[in-house]
């Protein structure tokens, strides 16, 4: 199961998984980022795993190839787990990530953080845009 939901004027993407992540699923939320990134230029994610078992082949498929396409489109990624192996993702993908993304795993108990360190970014973004609209 996905779920997905738009915030701050669909700068951060909050999205909820769990079980095994179908392709229909990964083009659902493929088709809300593109959306998105293409209104915005670059987004935020939060991503909450929760009983999250992994992916079909054929959406595993779709997540990599989506991975180096957007990683450049994505300004933080924030992955909030339950098992090592969610913390092991934040990890893997760093290198893929290149200069722009930083990503950053959360322990389930850690939500508040994660949706605080997500936000900093957001509020980074708005304090640069009317310093550099001021000058």
């Amino acid at each position: 199961m996905l779920e997905v939901h738009e915030e701050t004027d669909g700068k951060i993407l909050t999205v909820q998984v769990s079980g095994k992540l179908t392709t229909e699923d990964y083009k659902h939320f493929l088709a809300e980022v593109e959306r998105l990134i293409e209104k915005h230029g670059t987004i935020s994610v939060l991503c909450q795993m929760h009983d999250f078992h992994g992916w079909q082949m054929g959406a595993l498929w779709e997540d990599l190839k989506f991975d180096l396409k957007h990683f450049a489109d994505i300004e933080r990624l924030a992955l909030v787990g339950e098992r090592k192996w969610h913390e092991g993702m934040a990890s893997f993908w760093k290198p893929f990530t290149g200069v722009g993304i930083t990503v950053r795993y959360f322990d389930q108990h850690e939500l508040d953080q994660a949706v605080e360190w997500i936000r900093e970014a957001e509020k980074a973004a708005a304090i640069w845009s009317s310093r550099s609209g001021s000058v």
